[in-house]
């Protein structure tokens, strides 16, 4: 199906499901947007959502929690040079989108004038959206007696795996998401978004020893994907981090050669330089990266994008939540920087491209600029050559939590499962490591880029200003040289 005939069809299930049941239709928009723009206000839009969200947990064998949830309504923004207003309600119908309106409105006072670009009474033009994933709702394509046990047998797998395990718990979350945008330039767009996801974790004990392990995936499609192949792959993964850091010894403290694995390992990435370049603190001054377009802030060979444009991942999207299509955003390319990333107001004050960055958690909260799947394309060394080239240092192959700063660019995060390197060889598990940087510093020091670039399982969920969204990351092996690392010896 074409892109546009797909962008159609989600704007058809939007209306059933958002305006049909509430009597709307688009003179009712267009009398949201005649009362806002009865003052001097530059840009509008409504932005209208219904979630269904169900969850499943166990833990010993025992189901511990489950819910479903409901929840819909509409986000009215106007934006008037650099301010924005802001209402929302959870009842979708005329008179609660009428007093948003109005309450939005009052902001037109410094705007420059009225819109000349809106389209009240001439009809709105549907915005062609991408086809990256089809309208499913996954929710009953399982029943809930059927999740349940699909949990049971990711407990099962793990417990075969291995008698030191001694608690697994595991959870499945299905969600369906339809929005609509409506902007005060006559564009309309929908999205239909399924998303499912599984994780598991696991205690293990041996001699009065407990370690711990997990694992997990997801993505923008039904819970078909979850059969048992994939169920063992995550429970056999928890199992195995759990055990190697039972044998793991003190890691070193210092300045060290790391060599970073594939994969998930780009939460890194996303933490310590991709939010450094989001347009929204670039514009404002306050990310290390500001101003610095067309400079070098990575070593040669470095290149990192965003890419909402992947087929089924979990941070991809077929329209932003401000009706724009996803891109293929090059942030950095050889190691020096391109551009940001841009949701629409930061991309006008910037006078910069808009790249379909703008997200947001729900109807109850404004857009912004945020990453969709950030990761680091590959280079040409295998990864065996990269280990073989470190005389002494740390490779990080999981990580956990971590945290960074956007203006100063430093962070700081905590290596879940981390081996020794001696000799060009993986020799010991060690624990305990806490790599310590600067985002741009750290990416001037990367000295290998390896073939094996991966993307993460599909489990990464981003916050920013109290908000979460879905995201995907990813990385190819790499070496960075004279990264400090906090360790316990």
């Amino acid at each position: 199906m074409k892109a546009v005939e797909t962008a159609i069809n989600h704007i058809a299930t939007a209306q059933d499901i958002l305006w049909t049941p509430y009597g709307l239709n688009e003179e009712h928009v267009h009398k949201a947007f005649a009362e806002i723009f009865s003052h001097k206000v530059d840009f509008a839009d409504l932005y209208f959502q219904h979630s269904l969200i169900e969850g499943w947990s166990l833990d010993e064998g025992i189901v511990k929690s489950g819910s479903f949830n409901i929840e819909q309504g509409v986000g009215v923004r106007a934006v008037s040079g650099e301010k924005t207003a802001f209402a929302y309600s959870d009842d979708i119908g005329l008179k609660p989108i009428l007093q948003a309106a109005k309450s939005v409105r009052e902001i037109a006072g410094v705007g420059k004038s009225v819109s000349k670009s809106l389209k009240t009474g001439k009809g709105l033009n549907a915005g062609a959206g991408l086809n990256l994933y089809g309208p499913l709702n996954p929710i009953p394509t399982l029943t809930s007696t059927e999740k349940v046990e699909l949990l049971r047998r990711l407990e099962q797998f793990a417990r075969k795996r291995d008698p030191r395990v001694i608690q697994v718990m595991a959870n499945v979350v299905g969600a369906y998401d339809v929005v609509m945008v409506v902007r005060s330039d006559g564009h309309l767009a929908a999205d239909i978004r399924p998303l499912v996801r599984v994780n598991v974790s696991v205690v293990v004990e041996s001699k009065g020893q407990r370690e711990t392990g997990s694992s997990g995936g997801g993505g923008r499609f039904g819970f078909a994907y979850f059969d048992d192949e994939r169920l063992k792959h995550y429970a056999d993964t928890a199992v195995d981090q759990a055990l190697i850091n039972l044998e793991a010894r003190p890691a070193p403290a210092g300045a060290q050669t790391v060599v970073l694995g594939p994969g998930w390992p780009g939460v890194l990435l996303h933490e310590a330089v991709g939010h450094g370049l989001e347009g929204d603190f670039n514009r404002k001054g306050s990310s290390a990266f500001s101003g610095r377009i067309g400079e070098r802030v990575a070593a040669k060979g470095v290149t990192v994008v965003d890419d909402g444009t992947l087929v089924n991942r979990r941070g991809s999207l077929n329209v932003d939540d401000e009706g724009n299509k996803t891109e293929c955003t090059v942030l950095i390319e050889d190691g020096i920087l391109k551009g940001y990333i841009q949701d629409m107001t930061n991309a006008r004050l910037m006078k910069m491209p808009v790249t379909g960055n703008g997200r947001r958690e729900s109807f109850a909260h404004l857009p912004m600029p945020r990453m969709t799947n950030t990761y680091m394309l590959g280079g040409d060394t295998p990864p065996e050559e990269i280990i073989a080239s470190v005389k002494d240092g740390v490779y990080a192959v999981n990580f956990g939590g971590g945290q960074v700063d956007i203006t100063s660019g430093k962070f700081v995060f905590s290596a879940s499962l981390a081996y020794k390197i001696e000799n060009g060889k993986v020799t010991y598990p060690v624990k305990g490591a806490t790599l310590i940087g600067n985002g741009p510093d750290a990416m001037t020091k990367v000295s290998m880029i390896g073939n094996d670039m991966a993307l993460d399982e599909g489990v990464g969920v981003c916050g920013k200003e109290g908000q979460s969204v879905p995201v995907g990351v990813g990385q190819p092996t790499l070496r960075i040289d004279g990264l400090v690392m906090g360790g316990t010896q």
